[in-house]
């Protein structure tokens, strides 16, 4: 456990922060840092849960999870969260099952030129996803209209908004607690050693 803040351990948990640690556990049976840092306030930490679920591992999401982990990683790349990046490249390049071509994106992504390795709709959703980090009150209509007009339905859309949106909070909370993945599990897909 790292983190410039107090993080509370399990055998340290009340019951109420026991409670929501279960919710917050991972396949892998542990509580991830990104989590664990709001073990001072359960109830933040509980929002968080349902909140990274609900953008990023809905069953209703129609945006192929390697994209979505793909916009995840860029989002985090613009913000210089190396915690977000760590873990959800490693999703990312996973779910991509290319090695060659997961290592083509993550340069374009890391030199900011998405246009390298994407075309249409995925770099339509890049595009949208870079402004809305970097520059958010300058977003106008035809910003989402570029997205409709790359095929993106309303809900697609909706998704990629509150994923952006989402990774925007998370790597602030990250930044700003100095949280580090020291004692995680990094990625969803981490292998069974």
């Amino acid at each position: 456990m790292s983190a410039w803040i107090k993080m509370i351990s399990d055998t340290d948990a009340d019951e109420n922060l026991l409670d929501v640690l279960s919710l917050a556990r991972t396949p892998h049976g542990t509580v991830d840092n990104v989590m664990r840092v709001h073990s001072l306030r359960p109830s933040t930490m509980k929002g968080h849960v349902v909140l990274y679920r609900a953008a990023l591992h809905d069953d209703m999401n129609t945006i192929p999870m390697w994209m979505q982990e793909t916009i995840s990683s860029y989002v985090s790349i613009l913000n210089d969260c190396p915690y977000s990046l760590a873990n959800h490249w490693a999703n990312a390049a996973h779910l991509i099952g290319d090695a060659e071509r997961a290592k083509f994106v993550k340069t374009a992504l890391d030199n900011k030129s998405p246009q390298d390795a994407f075309k249409g709709a995925e770099l339509a959703m890049l595009v949208y996803a870079d402004k809305l980090t970097v520059s958010p009150g300058k977003m106008v209509k035809s910003d989402v209209d570029e997205l409709r007009n790359a095929g993106l339905s309303d809900g697609e859309i909706l998704e990629v908004n509150q994923i952006v949106g989402y990774f925007n909070y998370a790597n602030r909370l990250l930044n700003g607690l100095g949280v580090t993945t020291d004692g995680d599990v990094v990625g969803y897909y981490a292998k069974d050693d």
